[in-house]
């Protein structure tokens, strides 16, 4: 019998398939735990940007208890954590502060780690399912579904199957552990300044699943879309919708678009309104078109020594004033004490900024200093601040 089981392992289990058809088989596993994490776990259940029918919510469920073991409490619960307290020592896994090795390396001891914390889960990890197969089964032997995977990637692949186990196993471990929660908050480029350090990995965001857009999520985080330029692809969003054309699926929210009206002069309440739903998109356009040419000029005037530190200078008067340590601000302050025009639309982007840190006051306190900013901006005589400025009493919520 010994014998029999052993030949029957070494022929590859039920299925029998090639070396090449485990590799495939593989990746689609992966990328369908892949999909449970994007789809189930972050967009719907910790944002709650989409809602998911019933027997795709539990599929996912079921799928990543037998694949992770993942419980969508705890997961749900950190990640809301994270975004609550990020990059401050409470951030459950920041590279700036735990260091970038530790985090990519042992993201998912981490993630334990917190996992355990009471006052977490009990805080963050509501409107998560609580059902009887919850209760009894998934939060109570998560260790379970992992073991039948095992025991059913031998059987289908038989020694190989091993092999696809360990990879099932360290996928999301690594990946979303480790290069996500870790590389996303170290290396790569922004689209917006938000006030963590969080990171686009790469444009294409295939591998996993459109989490490699991390920065435009943490910019939009009820989005249900995280690619934001036309040349990103987000593939959890293709998955999405066509969920969402099968019925399976319903958006509850994406990120805004800026809709400017052209030749409106007044700020009212809808353009105050527009302005703070698309302060992302304001503060983007505002470093790209009166910041960036302004510094432009400025190096065209310049001699020497001074154009490669203003070459230097575009990423600093651009980026989060939190995210600027001392050394760089002592450059920066330099800078801005030497070239007046750079000092000046540098002073008009904080003062934009306070617009919308002023929200919790009333609409006609908002109104009057976005009235104010625009008017004093306009008789600065810069060019571009003056036509960005005339631009952004366009800003509006009704559709053109």
């Amino acid at each position: 019998m010994i014998d029999t089981f052993l030949e029957f392992l070494s022929n590859g289990g039920l299925t029998q398939l090639s070396w090449g058809g485990v590799v495939l088989t593989g990746l689609v596993l992966t990328h369908v735990t892949i999909a449970g994490v994007t789809i189930y776990l972050h967009r719907h259940q910790a944002h709650r940007a989409l809602d998911l029918h019933p027997a795709v919510s539990h599929f996912f469920r079921f799928w990543l208890w037998m694949t992770t073991g993942m419980v969508t409490r705890e997961w749900v619960a950190v990640h809301r954590k994270h975004h609550a307290k990020c990059e401050t020592p409470e951030d459950p896994h920041s590279p700036q502060v735990l260091g970038i090795r530790k985090v990519l390396w042992q993201g998912s001891e981490l993630y334990r780690r917190e996992t355990a914390n009471a006052g977490t889960l009990e805080h963050y990890g509501h409107l998560t399912p609580n059902d009887w197969l919850e209760r009894r089964l998934y939060a109570r032997f998560p260790w379970l579904g992992i073991t039948l995977t095992l025991l059913l990637d031998i059987a289908l692949f038989g020694s190989v199957g091993l092999v696809l186990y360990a990879v099932q196993m360290v996928w999301i471990p690594f990946w979303a552990a480790g290069v996500i929660n870790g590389v996303g908050h170290w290396w790569g480029y922004r689209n917006f300044e938000t006030p963590d350090a969080s990171r686009n990995i790469t444009p294409l965001a295939i591998l996993i699943g459109g989490e490699e857009l991390h920065a435009n999520h943490h910019a939009f985080p009820a989005s249900a879309r995280f690619s934001s330029k036309w040349w990103e692809f987000d593939l959890g969003w293709v998955w999405i919708r066509l969920l969402a054309l099968l019925g399976l699926a319903r958006v509850k929210k994406v990120a805004p678009r800026p809709v400017i009206i052209a030749g409106k002069l007044s700020i009212d309440r809808d353009t105050v309104r527009a302005v703070v739903a698309n302060r992302m998109h304001v503060m983007a356009n505002y470093a790209r078109e009166v910041i960036r040419p302004v510094l432009k000029q400025e190096r065209k005037r310049a001699e020497g020594s001074c154009k490669g530190a203003l070459r230097r200078a575009r990423a600093l008067l651009t980026r989060e004033t939190a995210l600027i340590d001392e050394a760089a601000r002592q450059r920066l302050d330099g800078l801005l004490a030497q070239f007046s025009n750079l000092r000046v639309v540098y002073h008009y982007r904080q003062q934009l900024q306070s617009v919308w840190a002023r929200k919790a006051t009333s609409q006609e306190i908002l109104i009057k200093a976005l009235q104010d900013w625009c008017l004093q901006a306009e008789a600065t005589g810069i060019s571009s601040l003056q036509e960005f400025a005339r631009r952004l009493r366009g800003y509006s919520l009704q559709a053109t």
